[in-house]
């Protein structure tokens, strides 16, 4: 369902001017993929894993639409629950969220039209910006007249944020009914797909050594710092895998 064409005639960037609605209609279609219900599922894991850091319902709707990048919400929520404190707990979460920023960047001029698209819309759709909406932009948008990206992208997350809001907010009420062995296999998941999704994202060997520290320094520094261990894994691991890296593309060279 996520692989259909949504251009069909309108291939060429002088096609037949459409709808804003028909468009943005054409992105909520586009939603009922696969990518979504993958998206679910890591969101059911942070509402098992909101639970146990005694976060309100409120919070955990409001953490998911606002928010929204599931890494950075699973960040706060280790951080919320560690009793690290606020400036130690913004730093961990801008950390994480800087990597967005390339590709807010990059999605920016394949959405605009010219001069023609507001600035507000512009900004609107880099709020959306999270690996699995930016992988379908970057993969459908190209194939759009320039007029439609806007609505297309914008009826896709529109459904998408809304689905997983509601889908985490019915999760979170019903962990508590659940088998003690099912509420904590849920508590796993998002730390297996926050993972897996940073795994599927290292292209570089700086990245993969930082990996690599991280997993190991993590447990190091929980024992040794358990308020600033994420800050602390994520600083010197990263400045670890840094160097490393460099001192390796010198030798090469």
């Amino acid at each position: 369902m996520g692989n259909r064409n949504p251009v069909h005639e309108h291939q060429q960037e002088d096609a037949a001017p459409v709808g804003w609605f028909h468009w943005f209609v054409a992105g909520v279609r586009a939603a009922f993929s696969l990518p979504t219900v993958i998206l679910m599922g890591g969101f059911i894991g942070f509402a098992s894993l909101a639970r146990e850091a005694d976060l309100s319902l409120l919070q955990v709707v409001l953490m998911t639409v606002f928010i929204w990048a599931l890494p950075s919400i699973v960040v706060l929520t280790s951080a919320l629950s560690t009793g690290v404190g606020l400036f130690a707990a913004a730093i961990a979460v801008a950390l994480s969220s800087i990597r967005l920023m390339p590709m807010a960047m990059a999605l920016m001029p394949v959405l605009r039209d010219g001069h023609r698209t507001p600035r507000w819309q512009l900004l609107a759709m880099s709020h959306f910006v999270a690996v699995t909406a930016w992988v379908f932009a970057m993969r459908t948008l190209p194939e759009l007249p320039r007029p439609a990206r806007v609505p297309y992208l914008a009826g896709f997350v529109c459904l998408v944020n809304t689905s997983v809001a509601l889908v985490t907010a019915i999760a979170y009420l019903l962990v508590p009914q659940l088998p003690e062995i099912v509420a904590g296999a849920l508590v796993m998941l998002t730390p297996v797909y926050f993972l897996l999704s940073m795994l599927s994202a290292t292209r570089q060997v700086s990245d993969q050594l930082a990996m690599g520290f991280g997993l190991v320094l993590g447990p190091l520094f929980h024992l040794w710092a358990p308020g600033g261990d994420l800050l602390l894994s994520g600083i010197v691991g990263g400045s670890m895998a840094y160097g490393l890296a460099r001192l390796l593309r010198r030798r090469r060279v």
